[in-house]
């Protein structure tokens, strides 16, 4: 009641002294300021990437920059180059420099607790995207990206109808004590339990890259050789290399290897088309305009749930000349 009466006393003093329009906007303006919510053009944000290991983080880091700089936001952007130690030490700077927000990709799930806590105590919420962090809910805000133990589901379901349920599959997992290395490999072998015939002859770590893939591979094939029926790779990154050490050895990707990967990259649906690859199940990295919107969310004080799922899909040969030009990454 203060500021109405406040305002129409200015407004009459103006009438009385012959208009002063320009003061009752910028007095309106001043008064209102206080109860208006926070846009994204005075918004601050951090951002730690994990690194840049695989096309499917190119497009997410271009999903990130793209987005904050359409919507004329401040964005701190630091590439960890693939370690833990730049990612904690990118958050404590982005504590010290007082950003309204943090968003992590967290390289591993563990280690995390200390510097979470920290940017609780300064008052900056925390954002996951694309990745978890095996920390208590109240150290962060929410977490954005995909069920990675349905993307392992989905990927044995698929290798179960190529295979016609018996096989034996090589492995390449994503990186150690990663969400998705954890989750995928705990989806796909949940699948694997209805299927006695399907087993699981070689397993190791290619940590989401091409060159790691194709080495990785080139071992799976001197030791088992011809006993390889299909290959599960945690992404497509190291299908892809896997692919070039199949070939090597002079066999057919996609017909004496049966190949089921992770992610729906554009290389992916090449892949399918030159019929080396069997399938992909999509994970979406186009989380910038997700992330951003939910960060003013999180900054204005509206509910937002712990976990916002990403909508994905499996793709196959059949349909990947058509679908391939639309693809963003």
């Amino acid at each position: 009641m203060r500021v109405k009466a406040y305002i129409l006393f200015i407004l009459m003093s103006c009438v009385i002294l012959g208009g002063c329009k320009r003061g009752i906007d910028s007095e309106l303006q001043t008064t209102g300021q206080s109860e208006n919510k926070r846009v994204y053009q005075n918004l601050v944000v951090g951002f730690s990437q994990l690194g840049a290991e695989s096309k499917w983080r190119d497009g997410n880091t271009a999903s990130i920059k793209k987005t904050a700089e359409s919507l004329g936001l401040e964005l701190i952007f630091s590439d960890a180059q693939q370690k833990q130690e730049n990612q904690i030490k990118a958050i404590r700077t982005f504590i010290a420099q007082q950003v309204d927000v943090i968003g992590v990709s967290p390289i591993v799930e563990t280690g995390w607790e200390s510097v979470f806590q920290e940017a609780k105590d300064a008052g900056i919420p925390i954002i996951l995207v694309d990745r978890r962090a095996d920390v208590p809910e109240e150290l962060y805000a929410t977490y954005i990206g995909s069920d990675f133990t349905e993307e392992g589901r989905k990927a044995a379901r698929v290798m179960a109808e190529l295979l016609g349920g018996k096989g034996n599959i090589v492995e390449l997992v994503g990186t150690i004590n990663s969400a998705p290395a954890n989750d995928r490999y705990i989806g796909f072998r949940e699948i694997l339990q209805d299927y006695p015939e399907m087993k699981i002859i070689a397993s190791e770590s290619a940590d989401f890259t091409r060159a790691k893939g194709e080495e990785v591979m080139r071992g799976f094939l001197e030791q088992y050789g011809d006993q390889i029926d299909a290959l599960y790779a945690h992404n497509d990154d190291s299908a892809l290399g896997a692919i070039r050490a199949i070939e090597d050895y002079g066999l057919q990707p996609g017909q004496d290897i049966i190949i089921v990967s992770v992610d729906a990259i554009r290389d992916a649906f090449q892949a399918m088309i030159d019929g080396k690859l069997n399938a992909t199940v999509e994970c979406n990295p186009l989380l910038g305009p997700l992330f951003f919107e939910t960060a003013l969310k999180v900054v204005n004080g509206e509910y937002v749930p712990k976990w916002i799922p990403s909508q994905e899909s499996i793709f196959f040969p059949e349909n990947a000349a058509e679908i391939l030009p639309t693809r963003k990454y």
